[in-house]
């Protein structure tokens, strides 16, 4: 109760004082009030003020949805947050910079978890505190003095054409055969794959409009064999579920995301092969336009990303590239 006075003050000198000022008022204020025991009386505080930590977070989670954040995203949102509140057991307008860093370094030394892990944290906490300021709520976010958590950068593989002539060979059905094709030469996200229906081909253009993240629409582009295979696949079913791609078993439902990863996974067991998942396939497609010369601006439109930051973690630029390049041009 007694932070959220202070705030209060501050905030109502805001537009009168500098930062500077207002850091050393808060210093006085603590100073003054360390002794006194400050109690909340409901009828003259301001409205924001009585909210607890819930009502606050399902505030945050609503405008996270307003924003075209999917539902996944704002379960992980709630999760993430909900368990920061039960250790903390304070009300989130007194959470200070000092506790968030306690948290975070406890949450590694207790799960033992990779430091990209501990900044997704960070960055959800920077999130919702950032709301919280926005919106007045607090004076200033304090997770602003927690800098990004540097990681290792770990070099991500990619299939080799040897691999996926492989894949393509293991397939035991023209539905798995045409479903690598289009993971392959698409790269789209395996959530837009199992989203597409199939009055969204346009075989003549050999394109499709996936729905991506952050409810954006976007074109991809497919090869000729894909199409073939696509074609074939097709009209060898007799089911009218409107879904591209449906389970093998009757009755024909919408294929689903773990239904794509299952499969995916088996046939890469069965042939042998190294660490074969449907995300790999877009992460190789970024290495290879990159590798071959296409501007990275068309490769982070192709795969839908916001950043052009992303696209570059997605791609592993071939060496012998970077080689002949700088023989190219710089030697």
């Amino acid at each position: 109760m007694k932070e959220t006075l202070i705030n209060n003050v501050l905030r109502a000198m805001q537009t009168s004082l500098s930062n500077a000022q207002l850091m050393l008022l808060r210093d006085v204020l603590n100073q003054t009030l360390a002794n006194i025991a400050v109690s909340a009386c409901e009828e003259g505080m301001p409205a924001e003020s009585r909210l607890d930590n819930g009502q606050l977070l399902a505030l945050f989670l609503e405008a996270k949805r307003v924003e075209g954040c999917s539902e996944k995203t704002v379960r992980y949102y709630e999760i993430t947050l909900k368990k920061l509140f039960s250790v903390m057991n304070r009300p989130v307008t007194e959470i200070r910079t000092e506790d968030l860093r306690t948290y975070l370094s406890d949450y590694r030394l207790r799960t033992d978890c990779s430091k990209a892990n501990i900044d997704n944290l960070r960055r959800i906490f920077s999130s919702f505190f950032s709301w919280l300021e926005d919106e007045d709520y607090i004076l200033k976010s304090p997770v602003r003095r927690i800098h990004k958590v540097k990681s290792e950068k770990q070099v991500k593989e990619t299939y080799t054409d040897e691999t996926l002539e492989a894949l393509r060979d293991g397939c035991t059905c023209l539905r798995d055969l045409a479903m690598i094709d289009l993971l392959a030469s698409t790269g789209v996200r395996v959530s837009e794959l199992v989203r597409l229906n199939r009055a969204d081909i346009d075989f003549e253009g050999r394109e499709c409009v996936v729905f991506g993240k952050g409810s954006k629409e976007r074109p991809v582009y497919f090869d000729a064999r894909t199409k073939v295979h696509l074609k074939n696949y097709l009209a060898s079913r007799t089911d009218d579920n409107p879904a591209l791609f449906v389970t093998l078993q009757k009755p024909h439902r919408r294929l689903e995301i773990s239904g794509v990863e299952i499969r995916v996974r088996e046939l890469g067991r069965r042939l042998d092969l190294c660490r074969v998942h449907p995300h790999k396939f877009r992460r190789t497609l970024a290495t290879k336009a990159i590798d071959k010369g296409m501007p990275v601006e068309q490769v982070q439109r192709l795969l839908g990303h916001s950043k052009i930051e992303t696209t570059m973690e997605y791609a592993m630029v071939d060496q012998s590239n970077v080689r002949i390049s700088h023989r190219k041009y710089l030697s």
